[in-house]
């Protein structure tokens, strides 16, 4: 999201009183720590040839970011949390990794063998738990 651009884009169209939040749903499955995360980590950091380290906007930088440019385009900024914790299937564990990679998705060729190594990699340490910290940073336009 190019926020920055986006927050000051929407105030003309907010009301007085009116308001955007910006939500963040939870630490990335890669950088949590249990053993399936480490695993994950390390397999992503063998698929990608890289380490695994984005946070995808959820880490306490990125929030101030956030909250930073909502406070510069006028907003009043309150924070909210809701913390849970689930527990994913293999299938729905695999279509977070693919929705996180973006632009490094594995092409549509190579996804049956991409989800079969994943499998190896992070089966052994099932059940894959997850702990899930939700920030909602909420602005509002001051009533007139």
């Amino acid at each position: 999201m190019r926020y920055r651009e986006l927050i000051p884009a929407l105030i003309p169209l907010l009301r007085p009183g009116g308001g955007i939040a910006v939500l963040t749903n939870g630490t990335p499955m890669w950088l949590q720590d249990s053993p399936w995360s480490r695993a994950l980590r390390g397999f992503l950091g063998q698929w990608l040839g890289t380490t695994a380290t984005g946070t995808t906007g959820t880490d306490d930088a990125s929030q101030q970011s956030y909250r930073d440019a909502m406070t510069e385009a006028g907003l009043d900024v309150t924070e909210a949390r809701h913390d849970y914790t689930d527990e994913l299937d293999f299938d729905h564990l695999v279509g977070g990794i693919y929705s996180a990679l973006g632009q490094r998705l594995p092409p549509a060729d190579q996804r049956e063998a991409f989800a079969a190594q994943l499998r190896r990699a992070v089966a052994p340490h099932a059940p894959f738990t997850e702990h899930v910290p939700v920030r909602m940073l909420l602005g509002r336009l001051p009533q007139l």
